[in-house]
């Protein structure tokens, strides 16, 4: 067997002439991408090789051209061809596996066994084998482990590899973390990989809706294979750009990049991905109406993928053309085409398809729903579509617990959220007020944390199909239909992904813990169990049916009971969750001193129309100084009469008169009642105090107790949590102290007082309130920092992460924080990245970004604590453990619960042990905003004033109750005079946030 010798790193002399100088010729072919031009010299070389005496070298010599020639053969779509080269490449490499050969003979016979081995897993994975493809990958792991690879190029074509299988399999979230680890851990030499990697993410991006950052890795690709020379793959760019722009909106664009690319294809032979472009482009015809092209050019992509036995990708074509039959009126032949392309993905395990086809056909029986009268089987056709939908979009809701990030999760999220429209709008039909309350406390729920650093596998089946039979008992009630336009399912054009691979961690053998820092890791919500006496679940036939189907948890194994336990000599208790799913959803239910539930939802528009004005009235996060201004000038909370007509237009979009007529009665009867709501992300900013219930200005505080409450996966206890206990000594320390942490207004390095992030109370010791506020603390000897002179309090220079932390384990029974909060931006979908400034350098160990020299405390740091940060690092829990109450007074304090995942400042204070957390909604006016842009005097301390109220209410026994209180009182002041100091552009921002 030949030795390798030195020379050309591409092509090494191996063979002598003509072989040598013939694989040279090869490759440029490949890189010109003219594949018939590189096929016909293989060729030409194995009947050469033919020639040559029969030998262990001139066997190896035609398994190398052979491993080769499948390559490019896949390349021009010729799986048949490729196939046949593969098999005789490891016929004839199995044949020498035994052979003498020496060390370097052994190392390049391994090197063309992974080749093949490679070349036959992207056969399987174009024809839609992909269990076959897995084990041609995992075989060539093995054979990875003897290799000398030590510029890592066949580790690195390995990893590509299994990112391609994993994109397939529709496993976006894995196939993205192990596509950037891999980038960010190639060696530099191996350059070939890269814009490949680039193109995967761009493909991956796009099809979870980011399509910014998918433009950008293309560019980045694009300028790689530009710098390569490699025309080829350049040109193939062109199908993964058109798909981008299909996905985003941009029809025209799309269309005239997939018939550029087209005619490349068809030019090259590659009728795979010309197929591949047909598809797409009957897809887009279909869109414009013109339904004779779309048909054409569907068929045709039909025809193409058959022949090459893509059997998925042609599965993927069935299910487009069912839809043109559908159009037509066709329903015979949409379902023949729909179930034979669900039976391929069936056979394949390609469950996430399979849900797509189910959505498919319940979205139809929806627009038939809305068409034709169904009479006495309109309650049958219902209970088809939701037995559908629902599953479906239970599973691709939970198919984002696979991303790393919380920015691709909140993407991946819209995309699904979809579906689960489609199932809150078939409930609404069905007039099923017991399923809408089921759906509700789902989507409520939450995320939960998740400790694992690598994504969950699949669930294996484990139930029985399900019956769909249910103990759920019916309510009445009436709702209008809220129909929508049936949305298609075309699947991904420009790169084919289906279904999952269990064990996807581990795909690629990329380690995910290179990961770890990017984001949170979040699971499946808790179950909610609806009745104790029955120990119902919320969508427990549902949620069993989508688990059963497409092979994937969609709960968690921990279980909550729906409300909380109440006090039964305290107050009545109403607990309102409400859900976003095109309309607002609300459910209600009476968990102490009164028994009743309801439901109710508003339309979109109404919702949104309201939800505009009012942020049109609050200052903007980013805005500063114009923000404010705005606010104060023109801002529907400068004045009365048009603050009341905001919080009526609030009251009359958001909240349903049944309830406020139900807490009048308990109220008449059983005293002022508590409102523990949970909103939505829409309508987290809402003032629910505030609500003008009737024509009268009578205003919901003025019949309750309002309370925010956050979603019900806090309520279990996670391994951060687990991890807070201390000793004996410590926790006897803990249960005795009583101390009141005060972090007032903490000097941030580098800004100055004037500055961005500058003082908040103004010069220290200029106010008598905060100053008497801080005595009364000292009095009592519970004040920590401890100071002899209140005005040591403010400003302070020595409050850091590793002070607070140490002050926080050493027990505290109160934190009130006064000072900067930076919230994070919703449409990132980051919550964990909100954060306080307080006195930490730019090198204080953390997970947030410096600013200048300083270094914030994100919400992420109070979760994962040092975990990230190196191997013995701890939980947040364990640094800085929450004591019952706490205050944190900065602007938008309480922003996560405007994310769909809420794991900002407040919920990571409960999470770490807090009971009770009160926080802002908005972005907060300080005192001297007051002074200088709403021109109140200078001994008027509005922002003084809310701080001392928050203090006195975390030292009363319910603190909910007197901040409550102490903003009736503040309601009164601005209904009695209507000055800007008592506006609730201040008071109003405050609630109380409780599990």
């Amino acid at each position: 067997m030949p030795e390798r010798t030195e020379g050309d790193h591409e092509v090494p002399r191996l063979y002598g002439e003509p072989f040598d100088s013939g694989f040279a010729a090869a490759e440029a072919h490949r890189s010109a991408a003219d594949l018939t031009a590189a096929c016909e010299v293989y060729e030409e070389l194995l009947t050469s090789a033919g020639s040559v005496e029969d030998s262990p070298d001139a066997r190896f010599l035609r398994a190398h051209l052979l491993s080769d020639l499948a390559a490019v053969r896949l390349a021009a779509t010729d799986p048949a061809g490729a196939e046949d080269a593969v098999e005789r490449s490891r016929t004839l490499l199995d044949g020498l596996a035994s052979a003498p050969m020496g060390p370097r003979g052994r190392q390049l016979w391994l090197e063309v066994l992974l080749k093949t081995l490679l070349a036959a897993a992207d056969l399987f994975r174009g024809t839609g084998r992909l269990d076959e493809a897995l084990a041609s990958l995992d075989e060539a792991a093995v054979r990875l482990a003897e290799f000398d690879d030590p510029e890592g190029l066949r580790a690195a074509e390995l990893g590509l590899n299994r990112v391609h299988l994993l994109m397939e399999r529709s496993e976006w979230g894995a196939a993205e973390e192990q596509a950037t680890t891999l980038l960010s851990t190639l060696p530099e030499t191996v350059v070939e990989a890269v814009p490949q990697l680039l193109t995967a993410l761009g493909v991956i991006c796009a099809s979870t809706g980011r399509f910014d950052p998918a433009d950008d890795y293309l560019a980045r690709a694009d300028d790689r294979f530009r710098a390569a020379g490699d025309t080829g793959e350049r040109q193939s760019l062109l199908a993964q750009r058109a798909y981008v722009a299909m996905r985003r909106g941009e029809h025209g664009l799309a269309e005239s990049l997939f018939t550029e690319a087209s005619t490349f294809f068809e030019r090259q032979r590659r009728f795979g991905d010309l197929a591949v472009c047909e598809q797409a482009r009957g897809f887009l015809a279909g869109l414009r109406g013109d339904s004779t092209r779309a048909v054409e050019l569907t068929t045709a992509s039909l025809a193409r993928f058959e022949r090459l036995g893509a059997a998925v990708a042609a599965a993927d074509t069935m299910l487009l053309s069912a839809q043109h039959a559908y159009g037509r009126g066709d329903i015979t032949e949409m379902k023949r085409l729909a179930q034979t392309a669900r039976d391929v993905y069936e056979e394949r395990e390609v469950h996430e398809r399979c849900a797509q086809v189910d959505l498919m056909l319940a979205r139809t029986l929806e627009d038939n729903l809305d068409r034709t009268d169904h009479g006495g089987h309109e309650r049958t056709s219902i209970d088809t579509a939701l037995s559908l939908a629902l599953p479906a979009a239970l599973a691709l809701e939970a198919a984002r617990y696979d991303f790393a990030t919380a920015h691709a999760r909140s993407q991946w999220l819209e995309l699904a959220d979809d579906a689960m429209r489609l199932a809150f709008r078939l409930a609404v039909r069905r007039q099923d007020q017991g399923l809408l309350f089921e759906l509700v406390e789902h989507r409520c729920a939450g995320a939960s944390l998740a400790w694992d650093r690598t994504p969950r596998s699949a669930a294996r089946p484990l139930h029985p199909d399900p019956s769909q039979s249910s103990d759920r008992p019916e309510a009445g009630g009436t709702a209008a239909s809220a129909a929508g336009e049936p949305v298609s399912v075309f699947p991904a054009a420009a790169s084919k992904a289906y279904g999952r691979v269990d064990g996807a961690g581990t795909l690629g053998g990329v380690a995910a813990e290179a990961a770890a820092s990017v984001g949170l890791r979040v699971g499946p919500p808790p179950k909610v169990r609806m009745a104790p006496d029955t120990g119902r679940v919320a969508l427990q036939e549902y949620i069993a049916a989508a688990e059963f189907r497409y092979h994937r948890r969609i709960v968690d194994q921990d279980e909550v009971p729906y409300g909380v336990p109440g006090d039964p000599g305290g107050p009545p208790v109403v607990q309102v969750r409400l859900a976003d799913a095109g309309d607002l959803f609300m459910t209600w239910a009476w968990v102490v001193g009164a028994r009743g539930f309801g439901t109710a939802h508003g339309p979109a528009d109404e919702v949104d129309r309201a939800v505009r004005e009012l942020a049109d009235a609050l200052p903007g996060a980013g805005e500063g100084t114009e923000g404010l201004r705005r606010a104060f000038d023109s801002g529907a909370m400068a004045g009365h009469s048009s603050e009341r007509r905001l919080a009526r237009l609030l009251a009359e979009a958001v909240w349903p008169e049944g309830l406020t007529a139900q807490i009048r009665h308990v109220s008449a009867r059983a005293g002022r009642p508590l409102v523990r709501i949970q909103p939505s992300p829409r309508v987290a900013q809402v003032p629910w105090e505030l609500l003008a219930v009737d024509d009268e200005d009578v205003r919901l505080i003025d019949l309750a107790d309002v309370v925010t409450t956050a979603p019900a996966s806090l309520r279990v206890h996670g391994p951060a949590a687990a991890q807070v206990a201390k000793t004996d000594a410590a926790t006897d320390a803990a249960d005795e102290a009583d101390a009141v942490v005060l972090v007032l207004d903490p000097r941030v390095p580098g800004f100055r007082a004037d500055s961005t992030l500058g003082s908040v109370l103004g010069r220290p010791g200029s106010d008598p309130e905060l100053l008497s506020l801080v005595r009364t603390r000292v009095d009592t000897d519970v004040a920590v920092p401890s100071v002899t002179d209140p005005a040591e309090a403010f400003r302070r220079t020595d409050l850091d992460r590793d002070w607070l932390g140490a002050v926080l384990r050493g027990g505290a029974r109160r934190l009130i924080y006064v000072g900067h909060v930076t919230g994070a931006p919703v449409e990132g979908g980051r919550s964990e990245d909100g954060a306080l400034h307080l006195c930490c350098g730019r090198g204080a160990a953390g997970l947030a970004e410096p600013v200048r020299d300083h270094r914030p405390l994100s919400a992420k740091d109070l979760l994962l604590g040092t975990l990230p940060l190196r191997a013995d690092g701890q939980a947040g829990a364990l640094i800085w453990p929450a004591p019952p109450r706490v205050a944190l007074i900065g602007c938008e304090s309480g922003g996560d619960l405007r994310f769909a995942e809420s794991f900002g400042l407040a919920t990571a204070m409960i999470h770490n042990g807090a009971e009770l957390v009160t926080v802002t909604r908005w972005v907060l006016p300080t005192s001297l905003a007051f002074q200088r842009l709403a021109g109140v005097s200078e001994d008027v301390r509005p922002l003084s004033e809310a701080v001392v109220a928050v203090d006195t209410a975390h030292e009363h026994s319910d603190p909910v109750r007197r901040l409550g209180q102490w903003q009736r009182e503040q309601l009164d002041r601005w209904r009695d005079g209507g000055r800007v100091e008592h506006s609730p552009l201040l008071w109003a921002a405050m609630t109380c946030v409780v599990v």
